[in-house]
This record gives structure tokens, C-alpha cells and sequence, in this order.
């Protein structure tokens, strides 16, 4: 009975292996979404040659400028959820895994990277996840029209519920 219990236990052991291809995934996809991302960046400022143009009047450059803003804030959110995702892969790594040796013991590795537990991992990716809704609230933001005062005010009232929750994410940051 004693060696089907020691051969269950490895075997039970042995399977948190298969969080492996979570962080494989994780990664692949962070590294796809920052190539993304830089694509669209390059795009972006390839784009901004036209804003030079003397041939575009004051609503041309308009429309240019309002696009660039756009496509900024959706570089921003690329490379926010290639962080997330990368946090994410890192963070399963260390806790199902393996401590990351190089990360513990370089001077230059970043403390978001270091996962103790799984409220580290839970907190470091409410910040990102808190940073990409923020992000969004403005690119929503950009095109919003507001034509009414009831427009205004649930504008107002999102910008409002945006720094509380930022106040209190900073407040979760001072405990710890």
C-alpha cells in the first residue's frame, strides 16, 4: 500500500507540470502582441508624414491627429496585455514551477516579476488589469460625443469611479 501511495503522490506531483503550457502560451502570445504592437507603431508614424503636408488644410490634420491619439492609446493597450500576459506566464512559472533564479538574484530584475504567492500574482495583475481599463475608459473617451448634460455627467461620474479605484489600488500598495 505504501509504494501506490509514493507512486500516486509523484504521479500528483508530477502533474503540475502541465501548467507548463499555460506559461508557454503566455509567453508566445505577449511576444506576438508586442511584435503587434510595434507593427502598429511603425504604421502609425509612417502615417504621420501626411500631417506635414501642405497640401492637407486645418480638418485633414484634424482628422490625422484624432486617429494618431487612437491608434497611440491602442499601442498603449497592446503593450499592456503583453505585460499582463507575460506577468501572468511568469507568475505561474514561479508558483507551480520553479523559482526563477535569474530574477531572484539579478540586481536589475524588476520586484513585479518576483511572485511569492498567489495574492502577488492575484495584485500584480489587478494593477495591469486596473492600467489597460483605464487606458480603454480614454480611448472611449477620444470618440465620445457628448451632446446632452446627462451625457457629461456619466462622463464625469466614469472619470470619477476611475480615481477611486486607483486610490484605492494605491491604498492596497501602502499596506503592503
Amino acid at each position: 500500500m505504501d509504494s501506490i501511495e509514493k507512486w500516486f503522490e509523484g504521479a500528483l506531483w508530477q502533474s503540475r507540470l502541465i501548467v507548463l503550457l499555460a506559461v508557454v502560451a503566455s509567453v508566445l502570445s505577449a511576444i506576438g502582441l508586442v511584435l503587434m504592437a510595434t507593427v502598429d507603431a511603425f504604421n502609425m508614424l509612417s502615417h504621420l508624414a501626411h500631417y506635414a503636408s501642405s497640401e492637407l488644410d486645418g480638418a485633414g490634420r484634424a482628422v490625422i491627429r484624432r486617429e494618431t491619439v487612437t491608434h497611440v492609446v491602442e499601442i498603449v493597450d497592446g503593450y499592456l496585455l503583453a505585460t499582463f500576459l507575460l506577468i501572468f506566464g511568469m507568475g505561474l512559472y514561479e508558483l507551480f514551477i520553479s523559482k526563477i533564479d535569474q530574477a531572484e538574484n539579478s540586481d536589475s530584475a524588476s520586484k513585479v516579476l518576483l511572485i511569492q504567492s498567489l495574492d502577488d500574482l492575484k495584485g500584480r495583475l489587478a494593477k495591469v488589469v486596473l492600467m489597460i481599463l483605464v487606458v480603454r475608459f480614454f480611448e472611449y473617451a477620444l470618440g465620445m460625443k457628448l451632446t446632452t448634460p446627462l451625457d457629461l455627467l456619466q462622463f464625469a461620474a466614469g472619470i470619477a469611479l476611475l480615481g477611486l479605484a486607483l486610490y484605492f489600488g494605491h491604498l492596497a500598495d501602502k499596506r503592503h
